[in-house]
């Protein structure tokens, strides 16, 4: 899905307010602390709750994979003066069910509310376009979590129905809205200046650097 460019894992992304990295064996210490409330794992369905260092482990060592394959993108997120502290995830992979991209990520509670979420995941979703001919993106979020939607609605999603989803982690089937983004959506959101400059450390995109101006 993603080329040779986002395999390496010097590979990052900068938002005005953070920095958007591969994942290290050194972060397993904040993820665990971080992914482990319990009020991030209802969120997201994907997280099990108790979260152990064991799977943090797994997390680190599955995504760096997948980012090296190509499969997969997926960056933890930090802030820009703090580029060592994780403080959640956002990732780009092939949804289980349908093989399609699909947009996930969660940030640890005490970053809540700050619109870094959103940040976040605009940065790649950029990325996302600008480096693969993918057509479209999908997303979900619980019903249970209105600020999820509300982030995927600020990037553009729009809603495509309701249904249940296989959360694997709560041990079952649970409803959740559904969401999808074309390419032609977002290079509109772009061109009305709502997506913040996002660039490429290591390989600048002229498409991208236009955002600046």
């Amino acid at each position: 899905m993603f080329p040779d460019l986002t395999r390496d894992d010097v590979f990052r992304l900068e938002t005005r307010r953070l920095w958007l990295r591969w994942p290290r064996l050194a972060d397993v210490q904040a993820l665990v602390r971080l992914a482990g409330e319990k009020a991030v794992a209802e969120m997201t369905g994907r997280i099990p709750h108790p979260y152990t260092p064991e799977h943090a482990d797994c997390f680190v060592f599955e995504t760096r994979r997948n980012n090296a394959n190509g499969h997969g993108l997926t960056l933890v997120i930090t802030p820009k003066g703090r580029p060592n502290a994780a403080i959640g995830a956002v990732g780009i992979e092939p949804d289980p069910e349908h093989g399609g991209p699909r947009l996930g990520y969660w940030l640890g509670t005490p970053h809540w509310g700050n619109g870094i979420a959103t940040e976040a995941a605009r940065a790649l979703i950029d990325a996302f376009f600008a480096y693969t001919p993918e057509p479209e993106l999908t997303a979900s979020a619980r019903v249970i979590n209105p600020a999820s939607r509300r982030v995927l609605e600020k990037c553009g999603f729009a809603f495509t129905g309701s249904g249940l989803i296989e959360l694997a982690a709560c041990g079952g089937y649970y409803p959740a809205d559904h969401f999808r983004l074309d390419r032609r959506a977002w290079e509109s959101l772009k061109s009305w200046g709502h997506t913040g400059f996002v660039r490429d450390v290591d390989a600048p995109l002229p498409e991208l650097a236009e955002l600046a101006s």
